[in-house]
């Protein structure tokens, strides 16, 4: 991804761009690939369609959709997992009465909205339906006073490892990200391959923005032959 950046920014066989050091091309990486996996998977205009608008869609993020996420509930709220972005889906398992472990699915609400207190959208063991909200605790699960919601498991977008080559910095030594974590070694883009350049072209968009380079129209309009613009 470093080579492919490097060529396409500097143009083929130049060195117009050659200062960028490797620290600030990693930067570069990072800020694509959250960006495309944004734009991907929750774009802030949402669709009826979430996410899975087509079967590329599915594959571009599919290595990073951990769906096997499940916990007990306490005090009516599901803690995130350490690696959580995004949500996806979710079943909580109710218990009433004798009747033990049934899934409902869990529909997020807004903070505003007056769900609780409508018949129409009320959480309902009956209709397995659980209304949840997000806090900073976790997802808050609602319950109908009837029933109780034992555990649930979740789907969603895990974040994404910090792309680097940080190896290849002064001698293999690493670097320091602004944060203060230091960098060794390397790390690889989690995302399927097929994915890579359209990354690197993104960070080349961001980066050729960045330096104001005459040829940005060009390379926005390459992203614009794969949907991402």
């Amino acid at each position: 991804m470093h080579y492919d950046f490097k060529s396409k920014l500097n143009k083929i066989d130049s060195q117009q761009t050659r200062n960028l050091k490797i620290p600030e091309i990693d930067w570069k990486l990072n800020e694509a690939q959250e960006l495309f996996v944004k734009m991907v998977a929750k774009p802030r205009l949402k669709n009826s369609l979430g996410f899975e608008t087509s079967q590329r869609s599915i594959d571009d993020i599919r290595t990073v959709v951990n769906d096997s996420y499940c916990l007990t509930v306490v005090n009516n709220v599901l803690a995130l997992p350490g690696d959580y972005w995004h949500f996806l889906s979710g079943t909580s398992y109710m218990n009433k009465g004798e009747c033990v472990e049934f899934p409902a699915t869990i529909t997020i609400r807004q903070h505003d909205d007056d769900f609780e207190n409508s018949p129409f959208d009320c959480s309902s063991f009956e209709w397995r339906v659980v209304n949840a909200i997000f806090t900073k605790d976790g997802i808050k699960l609602h319950d109908d006073g009837t029933f109780t919601n034992k555990r649930a498991c979740i789907s969603y977008i895990k974040t994404l490892p910090y792309i680097h080559n940080a190896e290849s910095w002064r001698g293999g030594g690493g670097y320091n990200l602004p944060s203060g974590e230091l960098l060794t070694g390397t790390q690889d883009c989690i995302l399927p391959a097929h994915t890579h350049r359209e990354i690197v072209d993104l960070a080349v968009l961001i980066a050729a923005g960045d330096l104001q380079l005459p040829d940005y129209q060009v390379k926005q309009a390459k992203l614009n032959l794969n949907k991402l613009n």
